[in-house]
């Protein structure tokens, strides 16, 4: 039951994805943002990322040097994260979902005038290489803001998409 949900999740995304439309003018009253990635919690990630290879195509281009979360290539831009249940008391499916932002600073400066709780960016992920901060979301409970840098491992595997 809960694979299925998940399914549909991931299909939700796929098709957002689809129809997005690359190269838009951001709305005057929107950060600039778009989606990077959903991030799942999982029973078990080997069978997890075969599933999502093998099944859905999608491919690995980052390994959490811990062994416990990977990233997938959904689209150029776009990934699924998909983690390691770490207990059985933190639920399967959502964990989070990420936005890429352009500036990550500006990003968080504007998105506190708007009275939203949010962390400072942090030091680059040893995991992706990305400038990270968390937005509360009352909805969710979090949304993972990243600045992608040049070097980043993601920005890497947007620019190798073929």
């Amino acid at each position: 039951q809960s694979m299925r949900g998940l399914l549909l999740f991931v299909s939700g995304v796929l098709v957002g994805v689809a129809i997005q439309t690359t190269g838009a003018q951001t709305p005057p009253n929107q950060p600039a943002v778009r989606l990077n990635h959903v991030a799942v919690t999982v029973k078990d990630l080997p069978e997890a990322l075969k599933f999502y290879q093998a099944k859905l195509g999608f491919r690995e281009v980052v390994r959490n040097p811990n062994g416990r979360s990977a990233y997938l290539q959904i689209s150029r831009d776009t990934f699924l994260e998909v983690q390691q249940q770490p207990n059985e008391q933190t639920p399967l499916g959502l964990n989070h979902w990420g936005l890429e932002a352009q500036d990550i600073k500006s990003t968080v400066a504007t998105l506190r005038q708007r009275g939203l709780m949010v962390s400072d960016p942090g030091a680059p992920s040893a995991f992706t290489g990305g400038i990270l901060a968390n937005v509360t979301d009352p909805v969710y409970g979090r949304i993972e803001l990243s600045e992608q840098p040049p070097d980043g491992k993601l920005r890497k595997a947007s620019e190798a998409w073929k």
